[in-house]
């Protein structure tokens, strides 16, 4: 008998170690579950621009590569207006479920500073998900221009104070044009348009004199030779003209780049922010996906979660000194 009662106390030992271990796991089991079976829906993907743009091109590529790696369509939702602005503010105010992601662009970084009184905050309200890629203004000027280099431009702005008209289109071009005032101690105009190709137009008749344009926008001209590159804006060359300097080989320090990445709405379980960002630096690291960012003359900026923010933050500190600058509004 006593033999009988230790073999059902080992049998009983068993059963409950066994319950226990299936507890333990299943105490376990939903953040694993939720960020395994993530998405089960379509992921609508917010682009604060028009369809036809960079920023859209860009987005759709990226959605295309997320659709077939993650098995749900990611869907793009252009809603444009306020530079960003309504798009942006849609992201902030959605279900924090990993069902609404929003497509970062300089402008957010830009517009943190301008937009002072909106009704987000978007280091608060948008959570960083991934960068993507990062791309170079080119400082343009017209073939007839008189300073051919950027230590020539710099001599005659200040020979001509104020005498220069420089073309902006859209908040980017206009910080990275006051950014170079603000660190040469040139003075120049800003004349804003509502595109880069009247822009463009504008510096090839020589109604404009000077364009920061976002590549490759203006690099047909100038392979045709209807508009000059001075420099680029990048710490390092373009790969589409090697040849043609850098401004902080003659401006130390300057740098200005066109940026996307993917946010979501604040509070967005960390396990799916970790999933997304899985997966778009898995398309940062394939052949074609690469190719087609480099078509657009944008390289690939994989990183973190917490490197996204830190640039978010980074960038947005920066730009609003060169705001405060220059006494910029929204427009």
């Amino acid at each position: 008998m006593a033999s009988t009662r230790s073999g059902n106390m080992k049998l009983a030992r068993r059963k409950f170690l066994r319950l226990a271990v299936v507890a333990a796991a299943a105490s376990a089991t939903p953040c694993i579950v939720r960020a395994q079976s993530y998405p089960t829906r379509p992921v609508r993907v917010i682009v604060g621009f028009p369809p036809g743009g960079g920023a859209d091109i860009a987005a759709r590529l990226l959605s295309q590569w997320l659709s077939e790696r993650l098995g749900e369509p990611f869907v793009i939702e252009n809603r444009p207006g306020a530079a960003s602005e309504i798009g942006t503010e849609a992201a902030a105010r959605a279900s924090p479920d990993g069902y609404t992601l929003l497509l970062v662009t300089s402008a957010n970084l830009v517009n943190a500073s301008l937009y002072q009184d909106a009704n987000f905050n978007f280091l608060r309200d948008i959570a960083p998900v991934a960068s993507v890629i990062r791309g170079a203004f080119a400082m343009v000027v017209s073939p007839s221009f008189p300073a051919q280099t950027v230590p020539q431009f710099i001599a005659y702005a200040k020979a001509n104070p104020g005498k220069i008209n420089m073309a902006a289109a859209g908040a980017g071009t206009r910080v990275a044009g006051e950014l170079f005032k603000m660190m040469t101690g040139t003075d120049m105009t800003a004349v804003q348009y509502r595109g880069g190709a009247p822009a463009m137009t504008d510096v090839m008749s020589g109604q404009v004199q000077v364009f920061f344009s976002p590549l490759p926008e203006p690099a047909e001209f100038i392979k045709a030779g209807k508009l000059h590159a001075l420099a680029v804006t990048s710490t390092t060359r373009s790969a589409v003209f090697p040849a043609t300097p850098t401004l902080a080989e003659f401006v130390p320090g300057y740098e200005a780049s066109t940026f996307t990445g993917i946010g979501a709405p604040r509070n967005t379980p960390g396990e799916i922010i970790d999933t997304l960002n899985r997966a778009i630096n898995a398309g940062l690291a394939d052949p074609n996906l690469r190719s087609r960012f480099t078509d657009l003359a944008t390289e690939v900026f994989p990183g973190t979660p917490a490197d996204c923010g830190k640039f978010f933050a980074a960038e947005t500190e920066k730009w609003a000194k060169v705001v405060k600058f220059a006494g910029l509004k929204p427009e």
